[in-house]
């Protein structure tokens, strides 16, 4: 059976054939109509366009063809059958450079007929979910993020989907990954986007002003406080407050925070009043959360409340071509911004920018590209403009990542070797644990484990 109710025209000028060809597939789910000339048919279209066409080449007021070809020029999105007595091979490659999806002789076999029209519908839907694909993987940028790869489609319909809901979303992924943008992303698509977004970074408040950060604080609170002060969560009311680096929180404040997430209120520093707000909570991290809960340094209870839909985004190195469409962005927009003439990059830049790791992900290549664009000119943005170590071809790239000391080293313990290799590794990363143990190729759990082991206090 046809998987879908099909909108059939036949142009047929044969009474009894038409009349045939109607009671064969009466019982199909179709809407079929029949005209018996070419005018009638091209009114027909123009009316209602249908989907699929049962064309006689053979008419008394035209060719068949003729239809075909203004078809063609029209660009209708039609898929059509030609049906005739005079079947050639001709016939059917001029038939089918004019857009025919199939070919019936006559006399037809009424088995061959549905057969036909059951596999041109197959045909219509995979035409419908390859450009519904198609469409998805175009769609960019999207509120904010520039890229079609698969790792990125995924993120763009989880935000999509996760959007309309109040439930509060846990980012993670590297630093330099587009947390924040996720976060607005999920605000401008939230029905809440008429309300403010407010941004807290959680590692760049003191600790002890961190409480007045987030719920304010009263005149005479503390030292300081000269007057009321509203804090993060009043000024997101009925908007979303996002929380960046919420892992850096400081286990006391984790305890109020879980707090204001249950009753839906807050209390000011200095102040006996609660208040009641209403705000969509978005919070990221760039280590492991449940590893950062293992080593008791952020509250498991507090961790299950936040983490209710979480969204991973993917490290720059494996989004694959998004290197250059973000990239070449950048460059436009930067040669705007600086008033310079660039406009994309060179071919051999795209396989420099293509085959590097990018350890600081999009934020780093931010940077790279406005220091070509700032220091540079020209319309092409060339290998030798790029920053250390990016203007070094690939093979000294790698090999510059690699040589330590030329000189003859003495024999040292495995052990060591090790402990060295990891604590190298986590320099290198600014205290990244996750991106040290993509680089050694080992898990984070492996690294934290090995640095509780050496009692070992890092970030």
């Amino acid at each position: 059976m046809i998987d879908e109710r099909l909108n059939v025209l036949l142009v047929e000028d044969t009474a009894s054939l038409a009349a045939l060809y109607q009671a064969y597939l009466q019982d199909e789910p179709l809407s079929l109509t029949v005209v018996s000339n070419g005018q009638e048919a091209l009114e027909h279209i123009r009316r209602q366009p249908p989907d699929i066409l049962l064309l006689d080449l053979m008419l008394p007021d035209m060719p068949g063809m003729d239809i075909l070809q203004w078809l063609h020029r029209e660009q209708h999105d039609i898929t059509t059958i030609v049906i005739t007595a005079h079947g050639s091979v001709d016939v059917a490659v001029e038939a089918m450079r004019l857009g025919a999806h199939d070919f019936i002789n006559k006399p037809i076999e009424l088995e061959r007929l549905k057969v036909t029209l059951h596999n041109t519908m197959k045909f219509r839907q995979l035409n419908q979910l390859i450009d519904r694909y198609r469409h998805d993987i175009e769609k960019e940028p999207f509120q904010g993020f520039i890229g079609a790869s698969l790792p990125m489609q995924k993120v763009y319909r989880l935000i999509e989907n996760a959007a309309p809901s109040s439930a509060t979303v846990f980012v993670t992924g590297e630093s330099g990954t587009g947390k924040e943008v996720c976060a607005e992303a999920l605000h401008q698509l939230s029905s809440c986007s008429d309300g403010p977004f407010i941004a807290l970074n959680c590692a760049a408040i003191p600790k002890e002003l961190m409480e007045s950060e987030l719920f304010g604080h009263i005149k005479g609170a503390f030292t300081g406080a000269l007057q009321d002060r509203d804090g993060a969560v009043i000024r997101a009311n009925g908007g979303t407050l996002f929380m960046d680096e919420i892992c850096e929180m400081d286990l006391e404040l984790q305890s109020k925070l879980l707090r204001f997430l249950q009753s839906g209120q807050i209390q000011p520093v200095g102040s006996s009043q609660q208040i009641k707000v209403d705000v969509r909570i978005v919070c990221a991290t760039n280590r492991e959360p449940l590893l950062e809960v293992e080593q008791g340094r952020f509250r498991e209870d507090l961790y299950y409340r936040l983490h209710v839909i979480p969204i991973h985004l993917p490290p720059l190195r494996e989004r694959g071509a998004d290197v250059i469409s973000i990239a070449t962005a950048l460059v436009r927009q930067a040669s705007r911004e600086e008033g310079k003439s660039f406009v994309g990059l060179s071919e051999s830049t795209k396989d420099r920018l293509q085959a590097y790791h990018w350890p600081g992900n999009v934020r780093q290549l931010q940077n790279v590209i406005r220091n070509a664009v700032v220091l540079h000119q020209g319309e092409w943005i060339e290998p030798d403009m790029l920053p250390a170590p990016l203007d070094q071809p690939l093979s000294q790239q790698a090999t510059s990542e690699l040589v330590t000391d030329a000189l003859p080293a003495p024999i040292v313990p495995l052990a060591v070797l090790e402990r060295q290799a990891i604590e190298r590794a986590i320099s290198h990363c600014q205290g990244n644990v996750s991106r040290a143990a993509a680089l050694l190729e080992v898990s984070p759990s492996t690294i934290y484990r090995k640095l509780q082991s050496w009692d070992t206090p890092h970030g």
